[in-house]
Protein backbone atom coordinates (compact mmCIF):
# COMPACT_ATOMS: atom_id res chain seq x y z
CA UNK A 1 0.00 0.00 0.00
CA UNK A 2 1.01 3.57 -0.67
CA UNK A 3 -0.25 6.47 1.38
CA UNK A 4 -0.36 9.92 -0.18
CA UNK A 5 -0.89 13.06 1.86
CA UNK A 6 -1.39 16.44 0.22
CA UNK A 7 -0.73 19.76 1.89
CA UNK A 8 -0.37 23.40 0.99
CA UNK A 9 -3.87 24.32 -0.07
CA UNK A 10 -5.59 27.47 1.08
CA UNK A 11 -7.19 30.74 0.11
CA UNK A 12 -5.35 33.06 -2.24
CA UNK A 13 -6.24 36.10 -4.28
CA UNK A 14 -6.31 35.96 -8.06
CA UNK A 15 -2.81 36.37 -9.42
CA UNK A 16 -1.27 34.78 -6.37
CA UNK A 17 0.68 31.56 -5.94
CA UNK A 18 0.50 28.37 -3.94
CA UNK A 19 2.66 25.29 -3.76
CA UNK A 20 1.05 21.96 -3.05
CA UNK A 21 2.98 19.01 -1.73
CA UNK A 22 2.19 15.32 -1.81
CA UNK A 23 4.17 13.11 0.53
CA UNK A 24 4.23 9.39 -0.16
CA UNK A 25 4.86 6.59 2.29
CA UNK A 26 4.33 2.85 2.49
CA UNK A 27 5.55 0.25 0.05
CA UNK A 28 8.62 0.87 -2.04
CA UNK A 29 7.69 4.02 -3.85
CA UNK A 30 8.41 3.51 -7.55
CA UNK A 31 5.41 4.79 -9.46
CA UNK A 32 5.44 5.13 -13.22
CA UNK A 33 3.53 8.40 -13.13
CA UNK A 34 2.42 10.79 -10.44
CA UNK A 35 -0.49 13.00 -11.29
CA UNK A 36 -2.22 16.06 -9.96
CA UNK A 37 -5.98 16.16 -10.39
CA UNK A 38 -8.60 18.67 -9.39
CA UNK A 39 -12.33 18.62 -8.86
CA UNK A 40 -14.39 21.77 -8.79
CA UNK A 41 -17.93 21.83 -7.35
CA UNK A 42 -20.37 20.19 -9.73
CA UNK A 43 -17.63 19.01 -12.08
CA UNK A 44 -15.80 15.77 -12.65
CA UNK A 45 -12.31 15.23 -11.38
CA UNK A 46 -9.81 16.09 -14.10
CA UNK A 47 -6.11 15.63 -14.68
CA UNK A 48 -4.13 18.84 -14.24
CA UNK A 49 -0.78 17.33 -15.10
CA UNK A 50 1.51 14.41 -14.47
CA UNK A 51 5.16 13.59 -14.15
CA UNK A 52 7.04 10.46 -15.09
CA UNK A 53 8.75 9.59 -11.86
CA UNK A 54 11.88 8.11 -13.38
CA UNK A 55 12.92 10.95 -15.66
CA UNK A 56 10.81 13.93 -14.60
CA UNK A 57 9.13 14.45 -17.94
CA UNK A 58 5.84 16.29 -17.58
CA UNK A 59 2.50 16.83 -19.22
CA UNK A 60 0.03 19.63 -18.45
CA UNK A 61 -3.54 20.51 -19.17
CA UNK A 62 -3.53 23.38 -21.68
CA UNK A 63 -5.30 25.76 -19.32
CA UNK A 64 -2.54 25.50 -16.71
CA UNK A 65 0.47 25.24 -18.98
CA UNK A 66 2.92 28.10 -18.32
CA UNK A 67 1.30 28.73 -14.92
CA UNK A 68 1.68 25.42 -13.09
CA UNK A 69 4.83 23.37 -12.64
CA UNK A 70 5.03 19.79 -11.40
CA UNK A 71 8.25 18.59 -9.80
CA UNK A 72 9.39 15.84 -7.52
CA UNK A 73 12.03 15.08 -4.94
CA UNK A 74 12.88 11.42 -5.31
CA UNK A 75 14.89 11.39 -2.08
CA UNK A 76 11.86 12.55 -0.11
CA UNK A 77 9.22 10.67 -2.11
CA UNK A 78 7.44 13.98 -2.49
CA UNK A 79 5.57 15.50 -5.40
CA UNK A 80 4.99 19.22 -5.82
CA UNK A 81 2.63 21.45 -7.75
CA UNK A 82 3.72 25.06 -8.02
CA UNK A 83 0.76 27.17 -9.06
CA UNK A 84 1.35 30.73 -10.21
CA UNK A 85 -0.96 33.40 -11.64
CA UNK A 86 -3.91 31.67 -10.07
CA UNK A 87 -7.38 32.36 -11.39
CA UNK A 88 -10.79 31.93 -9.75
CA UNK A 89 -11.46 29.05 -12.13
CA UNK A 90 -8.56 27.17 -10.55
CA UNK A 91 -10.66 26.82 -7.39
CA UNK A 92 -11.06 23.11 -6.66
CA UNK A 93 -10.01 20.27 -4.43
CA UNK A 94 -6.62 19.11 -5.63
CA UNK A 95 -5.57 15.48 -5.42
CA UNK A 96 -2.33 13.69 -6.06
CA UNK A 97 -2.33 10.15 -7.34
CA UNK A 98 0.14 7.41 -8.20
CA UNK A 99 0.07 5.15 -11.23
CA UNK A 100 1.98 1.88 -11.27
CA UNK A 101 0.61 0.84 -14.64
CA UNK A 102 2.20 3.32 -17.00
CA UNK A 103 -1.21 4.27 -18.26
CA UNK A 104 -3.88 6.71 -17.13
CA UNK A 105 -4.95 4.30 -14.39
CA UNK A 106 -4.10 5.64 -10.96
CA UNK A 107 -3.96 3.19 -8.10
CA UNK A 108 -3.41 5.36 -5.05
CA UNK A 109 -4.98 8.70 -4.16
CA UNK A 110 -4.50 11.34 -1.54
CA UNK A 111 -7.34 12.82 0.47
CA UNK A 112 -7.28 16.14 -1.36
CA UNK A 113 -6.52 19.70 -0.41
CA UNK A 114 -8.77 22.68 -1.05
CA UNK A 115 -7.54 25.57 -3.17
CA UNK A 116 -9.74 28.64 -3.29
CA UNK A 117 -8.88 31.61 -5.49
CA UNK A 118 -10.79 34.78 -4.80
CA UNK A 119 -11.38 37.42 -7.45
Amino acid sequence: QVQLVESGGGLVQAGGSLRLSCAASGRTFRPIFMGWFRQAPGRERALVGRIRWADGSTYYLDSVKDRFTISRDNSKNTLYLQMNSLKPEDTAVYYCAASYAGTDTYHYWGQGTQVTVSS
